[in-house]
Order: C-alpha cells, then sequence, then structure tokens
C-alpha cells in the first residue's frame, strides 16, 4: 500500500464543464497556447515545438505520433486513455497532472520537473525518467519494466502495484519509498542509493544477489 506518509497528492484543477476545442495548426508552434478544453478522438502528428502550453486541458483517446514538445507546460492537465508513446518530453513541466491509462512507451521525460503528478495504469516500459525533479508523485499499476530513472530527485513519491523489473534508478536516493506492493526483480541500484527503503524478505534476497551480497542458512 502507499506509504501513510506521502502527503495527498494534489488533483487537476478543472472548470466543472469544459468545452470540446480542436487542435489548429496556429496554436501548435513555439510558446503556443490551449487553455481550457476537452480535446478528444484525434491523432497529434509530426509536431516539433518548444514552451507549448496546455492548461486546464482534458485530452480524452488523443494519440501522439512522432512528436516533440520540449520544455511543455503542462497545468491543471489530464491525460485519459492517450498514446503518448515515445513522446521527447524534455525540461518540461507538469504541475497538477494525471495520466491514466495510457500509454508511455519509451516516452522521454528526461530533466522534466513533477509537482503533484499521478501515473494510474500507464504502460511506461523503457520510458526514459533520467534527471527528474518529483514531488508529490505517484505510479499507480503501472508497467516500468526496462524504464530509467537514474540521478533522479525524489521527495513524496510512490510506488504502488507496480511492476519495476530491471528498472534502472542508480544515482537516485530510495529513502522512505516502500516498494513491497511491486516487482523489483533485477532492478538497478547501488548500496547506497536502497538506504532506507522498505522491501519484503523476498525482495531483499533479490537485492542481496544484485549488490553482491552472499547470504547463508
Amino acid at each position: 500500500m502507499k506509504n501513510s506518509k506521502i502527503k495527498k497528492i494534489i488533483s487537476p484543477k478543472l472548470p466543472s464543464k469544459l468545452e470540446e476545442i480542436q487542435l489548429q495548426d496556429k496554436n501548435i508552434e513555439n510558446e503556443g497556447l490551449f487553455l481550457s478544453g476537452v480535446i478528444k478522438d484525434c491523432l497529434f502528428e509530426d509536431k516539433i515545438t518548444e514552451k507549448l502550453t496546455f492548461k486546464e486541458i482534458v485530452f480524452k483517446n488523443v494519440v501522439f505520433k512522432q512528436v516533440i514538445f520540449r520544455q511543455i507546460d503542462c497545468t491543471d492537465v489530464r491525460f485519459e486513455n492517450c498514446d503518448l508513446s515515445n513522446v521527447d518530453f524534455r525540461e518540461g513541466v507538469f504541475h497538477r497532472v494525471e495520466i491514466l491509462n495510457s500509454k508511455i512507451l519509451g516516452a522521454n521525460f528526461s530533466e522534466v520537473a513533477l509537482r503533484n503528478v499521478i501515473f494510474n495504469s500507464c504502460d511506461a516500459r523503457y520510458a526514459f525518467f533520467r534527471f527528474l525533479d518529483c514531488k508529490q508523485v505517484g505510479f499507480e499499476n503501472c508497467l516500468l519494466q526496462k524504464s530509467d530513472f537514474q540521478d533522479s530527485s525524489f521527495k513524496n513519491i510512490y510506488f504502488q502495484d507496480s511492476n519495476l523489473q530491471q528498472t534502472e534508478m542508480s544515482g537516485t536516493k530510495l529513502e522512505g519509498i516502500d516498494f513491497t506492493s511491486c516487482d523489483i526483480d533485477g532492478i538497478g541500484v547501488r548500496p547506497e542509493d536502497v538506504y532506507g527503503a522498505t522491501v519484503s524478505s523476498i525482495q531483499a534476497v533479490s537485492l542481496s544477489r544484485l549488490l553482491g551480497i552472499k547470504i547463508v542458512d
């Protein structure tokens, strides 16, 4: 279960009613702005932008293909049933964001700042989360095999019922994180990284082998 000491993650602050809006090429440009609306059932393709801003936006059933969103600003945003595979979000900011039941296979979140963000039921295998700056972030029921969280900063972050097989986390302090509901077989860590983390007895044996420790009866 989620660590009871984790502070509550603040949900996106969205108006009770949002009108559907259309993606327009004139706004899909550097420093473009999308404000207060629902974007759904469409394809977002072949776009390269910097400093694009989404505020009070709900994405539903949107496919992002061959998209680069460098330094994106997402505030009060929800992604539902979207395909964000291989999207480049490097150096972006996500504040009060939910990513629900979505694919983020191979997506690049390197050097992204995450504040009050939930990933729930997402396929995030092979995703890049290097050099993350995380505060108030949760991964729930996610596939994170072979993803990369190296050299990241974690504060009030949790992983619940998620698959972290062969995930790389070296250089990231995992103190205070409870992994007991997750599969961490083959996780890449250093001894100093896992100091203060909570694991099950079976997980401890697996980690001992990974860290070169011999356990004898």
